[in-house]
């Protein structure tokens, strides 16, 4: 009989716990509730990214405990303050940003500016996640919301630019893949709320 790892899932209900647990786990000190370390989960294949559903909330926290993996573990003032003020957490959340784009298909570029925009795999890449009601709308919220409150504004923003241009072209389908509640979850989540399209 296998046992859960009980200390860990109280410890999620502990902010200084919660502290603890998010800024191990970026650190690379702390592994997440299954054993696993972030460089493990950003080195895994597209395919490991899009069957397995307990990752997401370790890589993109939130300061809201999440309804599907309550081991993850929830942003605190502290953790958020440690990630806007500390370059290497900023680093290794970036990298986990980096390799969640290449697995929806885009590209990112740094410069005076940050862009994403599409790759030239971006047609089949889409396939995994560009259908009305596909889980990973609400991956990508996660995602957005976490950028915009750890610090990462601009990387949020060039993101939900690009989602903004594929929204639009979208609008041209009989069945758009994306619905406009959607857009307005991906809007608020990067704190365009009042900003129409």
């Amino acid at each position: 009989m296998l046992k859960r790892d009980t200390r860990r899932e109280a410890d999620t209900r502990s902010p200084v716990a919660n502290n603890i647990q998010i800024i191990g786990f970026y650190s690379g000190t702390e592994p997440d509730h299954r054993g696993r370390y972030v460089q493990e989960i950003q080195a895994w294949p597209d395919d490991q990214l899009e069957t397995a559903h307990d990752y997401i909330q370790w890589l993109f926290p939130l300061s809201e405990k999440s309804g599907f993996n309550v081991a993850a573990p929830v942003l605190t003032r502290e953790s958020i303050q440690e990630f806007r003020t500390q370059p290497d957490l900023q680093q290794k959340l970036r990298g986990s940003f980096l390799r969640m784009m290449t697995f929806y298909g885009f590209e990112t570029r740094f410069g005076k500016q940050i862009t994403v925009t599409r790759a030239p795999n971006f047609a089949a890449k889409a396939t995994r996640w560009l259908s009305p009601g596909n889980h990973n709308h609400l991956r990508i919220t996660r995602i957005l919301r976490c950028l915009t409150v750890l610090g990462l504004e601009a990387e949020a923003k060039a993101f939900f630019g690009c989602l903004s241009e594929i929204y639009q072209d979208e609008q041209n389908k009989t069945l758009p893949a994306l619905s406009d509640e959607t857009i307005l979850y991906w809007r608020k989540a990067v704190g365009d709320a009042g900003r129409s399209e």
